[in-house]
């Protein structure tokens, strides 16, 4: 396993600036996505996605993921909205195109949220239909398509996502803040650890996505291991933000990332 830094965990830095960070932490590889001044652009993947790919070639880091969003918003252009799996069939093709240009190994978005007058099992029903469709069209591509169950989803907890990969096969991008943020202890989590295809860490506790190292309740040693256990040989993207999504403004970015790396170092040995 190795790590990666988010770049939207600076979102007063330029992809380049990030980029440096990450070299200058030894770190040497970034996720990449679509916020804040580090933000790829949307419409240029969508319509030329190999010209899109040419820059990220020139940033010095590895590239191990990359975070793309249909709509504006995690509502819109959703995977349980009816009415959207042409338009996000045509999408998947570009960001996939897009990513195996960059040499980016996998792409992840969300599961989708419960809309007007949904219930939580029609929203699933509908997400699962439009993961079977994307997940042909990401069949015939190098980079590999996966989701990251979230808060405000409808796939909150962990034996929901586990239904959804008995019925579509679709792998994830496992952030366990989300589950233990609703309560849900770390041992009800380690299960999903088997379909992970890319990680995210960061700190947190009940009721809070984003805590201090020192302060949650994660046991990060005991998920490095479980994931190892797990075969996972991929990233662990380095995941501290401060945005204004779930109350997570309060931390200092840079510490808490550093804090994160050296956690993961000293457990590797």
């Amino acid at each position: 396993m190795k790590l990666s830094l988010t770049s939207w965990s600076f979102p007063a830095c330029s992809l380049q600036e990030i980029a440096a960070i990450s070299r200058a932490l030894g770190i040497g590889a970034l996720d990449v996505g679509l916020f804040y001044r580090s933000g790829l652009n949307k419409s240029e993947i969508l319509a030329d996605p190999k010209a899109a790919a040419e820059p990220l070639r020139n940033l010095g880091v590895t590239i191990p993921n990359y975070y793309h969003l249909f709509g504006e918003g995690i509502d819109g252009q959703n995977l349980s909205l009816p009415g959207t799996i042409a338009q996000n069939i045509k999408d998947t093709e570009a960001i996939l195109t897009f990513a195996d240009a960059a040499d980016i190994a996998t792409v992840f978005i969300l599961p989708g949220v419960i809309n007007p007058g949904q219930s939580r099992d029609q929203a699933g029903g509908q997400s699962a239909e439009s993961l079977k469709a994307l997940l042909e069209v990401a069949s015939h591509h190098k980079a590999q398509l996966c989701i990251e169950p979230h808060v405000q989803s409808w796939a909150e907890s962990p034996a929901l996502v586990q239904r959804l990969v008995d019925q579509t096969g679709v792998k994830l991008a496992l952030d366990y803040s989300h589950f233990a943020c609703l309560g849900y202890r770390q041992d009800e989590i380690d299960p999903l650890a088997q379909h992970a295809a890319h990680v995210h860490l960061r700190q947190a506790k009940m009721g809070h996505l984003q805590a201090k190292f020192a302060q949650g309740t994660l046991n990060f040693p005991a998920m490095f291991a479980t994931l190892r256990d797990a075969g996972y040989q991929g990233y662990l993207a380095l995941e501290a933000v401060h945005q204004d999504y779930m109350n997570t403004l309060t931390e200092d970015v840079l510490t808490e990332t550093i804090l994160m790396r050296d956690c993961f170092q000293n457990w590797k040995g």
